[in-house]
């Protein structure tokens, strides 16, 4: 039986009785089953303050009550013993409450009443403070009131006396109930050997275990769609526990109460048992259409070819990141894990010189899956460069500024929880950041600053980085650790090492290295054949741009086309970014510079007889039919 008891029940067995203020933080809004025979139904889902109310008097309390400083005393559960609380501390019971303000300067006011309540020693008493977070603003900013009434509390919890039960001798207990223990003024329990803080954790694998592998499975379905199916899977256990553990791969992190909110959605949506694991995705993301179950096989199979069209010269890196893609939709990400079913369909990390296709790929990825480039949303690294940027990107704490709001990345995925997920230039992120991502990686969920579960486990992430490019002599100073002169072999061999030396010895994150495992995927130079493809495709977009827009012919002579290529390819370092800021200052500048200058209007035809590259700045001949111009 103790196994199946939860690690903060045995605590709080352990503890209750030494000592005299308990501090409950964490997953204090969920459900709860009571794990042992008593005043609670075994196994009954109930709230934590109905749990604490049947615990305490199986334990031989005499007396059980619960504060808000909305509400004053009450006990739901047990009217008489409210008034028993009433009569004891000389305050007065109204329709099934004692009014009682939090801070003040009565004497009736609820740490006087408590004080009063755990300094007698003819009744045994356990007091339940709730939502104890909300007392006060924030545990920094306390006036002189609220300090008196949090340090009437710490008396309380000093003058609690001990009483005999039918149990036997127990001690006056004062309980409350905080989302967070920093929520309170630290004087409260930092050192105070009168308190103890337990912590209640989301349930545990063994804990999900038992609700869907015991006898609750049934509830989770529909009687004829159980009685129907079952025996399938009694005759294929295998599959069952297959489905059982991916189930509980995915549920991982979730509170009791979203679980059974899963089993009254499959219920009440007469799910087949098959389709477990779709209501967890149900219930996640609501009613959305699941990319991943509509991929087009055939689409996915021509993606090499598709993805060439737009990334030049990456064939080894376009062949790595689809096989990372096939993996995914196959469903056999992380096939190794036992927590595979929460992690991200896939994670990449692109390596390599700037302006080689990255970011492009990315791109291209999104809209191969997704059908929309839009589908990959960028953050660029960059920006969370400071040791506070990780409430930027994951939320604020409640009580600073920009709670409201939530985090950038966490909204971004609520919001498109199928997505591409693209992190720029990742090694300018704080090191705080990089800590964040090691909990996304390991089991696809992240809370924010708004205590919302945010689940990536239908995302892609992609890190992009020029580790490797450059590195440092033992002098500090910067030098080219790669070159042009380097075949492909070389280069990613050198890129990779650096990487895994930035981070095992400079970040002294090995971890965050190992999570992404063998998905680094080296992008090569641009070289000089790439080059000329991505030219050609820059220009031919141009082009289009202004027949489609403008309705204006243009075509550019082979001895024009000639000088701006030996121009635009002389120097290939910037890849093809490089190649697009020339063709933007050799051939879209002047060229507009000349159609403007002639007032060329639509349905004209232009021949650009000549491309002065050496001229500042730089020039196009261009004619019309009848006319020379230059520019």
């Amino acid at each position: 039986m103790d196994a199946l008891i939860p690690k903060w029940h045995r605590e709080l067995e352990l503890f209750s009785a030494v000592k005299p203020m308990l501090i409950l933080e964490g997953n204090v809004l969920d459900q709860y089953r009571y794990p042992v025979p008593g005043s609670v139904g075994e196994d009954q889902l109930c709230p934590l303050p109905r749990y604490l109310q049947g615990y305490f008097q199986d334990l031989g309390y005499d007396q059980v009550v619960f504060y808000s400083n909305l509400l004053g005393f009450i006990n739901p559960y047990d009217g008489a013993m409210l008034e028993r609380f009433a009569r004891m501390t000389g305050a007065e019971a109204v329709r099934g409450a004692i009014p009682a303000e939090f801070k003040g300067n009565g004497a009736n006011t609820a740490p006087n009443l408590i004080r009063r309540a755990l300094a007698q020693g003819e009744q045994a008493v356990a007091v339940v403070l709730e939502a104890v977070s909300r007392y006060i603003t924030s545990p920094e900013r306390m006036d002189q009131m609220e300090v008196n009434s949090f340090n009437l509390l710490l008396h309380a919890a000093q003058s609690a006396a001990a009483v005999q039960t039918r149990q036997g001798r127990r001690q006056n207990l004062l309980v409350l109930l905080v989302n967070k223990v920093n929520d309170l003024p630290g004087w409260l329990y930092l050192h105070n050997p009168l308190a103890k803080i337990i912590t209640i954790e989301a349930p545990d694998r063994e804990e999900r275990e038992r609700l869907l592998c015991g006898a609750a499975f049934p509830s989770f379905f529909d009687g004829t769609v159980y009685r129907t199916r079952m025996p399938y899977y009694r005759e294929h256990p295998q599959e069952l526990r297959q489905l059982q553990s991916r189930f509980l791969a995915l549920t991982e992190g979730m509170t009791f109460t979203e679980l059974d909110a899963v089993r009254r959605l499959s219920k009440r949506e007469r799910a087949d048992i098959r389709d477990l694991c779709a209501m967890v995705e149900l219930y996640k993301y609501g009613v959305r259409e699941n990319p991943w179950q509509s991929l087009d096989a055939a689409a996915l199979r021509t993606a090499k070819e598709d993805f060439r069209r737009r990334v030049k010269g990456q064939d080894t890196a376009l062949e790595r990141t689809l096989d990372v893609v096939k993996r995914a939709v196959t469903g056999m990400n992380g096939a190794g894990s036992s927590s595979a079913g929460g992690k991200p369909k896939g994670v990449l990390f692109f390596a390599g010189p700037t302006g080689t296709g990255k970011t492009e790929t990315a791109k291209a990825l999104a809209e191969k899956l997704f059908g929309d480039e839009r589908a990959c949303v960028r953050f660029d690294m960059s920006e969370y460069a400071q040791s506070h940027s990780d409430q930027k990107l994951m939320g604020a704490p409640p009580g600073y500024v920009g709670y409201e709001a939530g985090g950038q990345l966490t909204n971004a995925v609520k919001k498109k929880p199928f997505s591409i997920l693209l992190f720029d230039e990742i090694e300018k992120a704080h090191p705080s950041i990089l800590d964040k991502f090691l909990q996304i990686l390991e089991d696809g969920r992240m809370t924010d600053g708004q205590g919302d579960t945010v689940y990536f486990s239908e995302t892609i992430l992609i890190f992009t980085s020029n580790l490797g490019i450059y590195t440092r002599d033992a002098l500090g100073n910067r030098r080219l650790n790669v070159s042009m002169d380097m075949d492909y072999p070389h280069l990613a061999r050198r890129v990779r090492e650096a990487i895994e030396e930035y981070f095992k010895l400079e970040l002294g994150r090995p971890e965050l290295l190992n999570r992404i495992g063998e998905n680094i995927v080296v992008f090569d130079f641009i070289r000089r054949e790439a080059g000329e493809e991505i030219l050609r495709s820059q220009v031919e977009r141009v082009l289009r741009r202004l027949a489609e827009e403008r309705d204006l012919r243009v075509e550019i002579a082979p001895a024009a086309y000639d000088a701006l290529r030996d121009a635009a390819l002389a120097d290939l370092s910037n890849g093809g970014r490089g190649i697009g800021n020339q063709v933007e200052s050799l051939l879209i500048n002047p060229l507009a510079r000349w159609l403007f200058d002639q007032a060329v209007t639509g349905g004209a035809q232009v021949l650009v007889e000549a491309c002065l590259t050496q001229a500042n700045p730089p020039e196009l001949r261009c004619r019309r039919r009848e006319e020379t111009h230059e520019s």
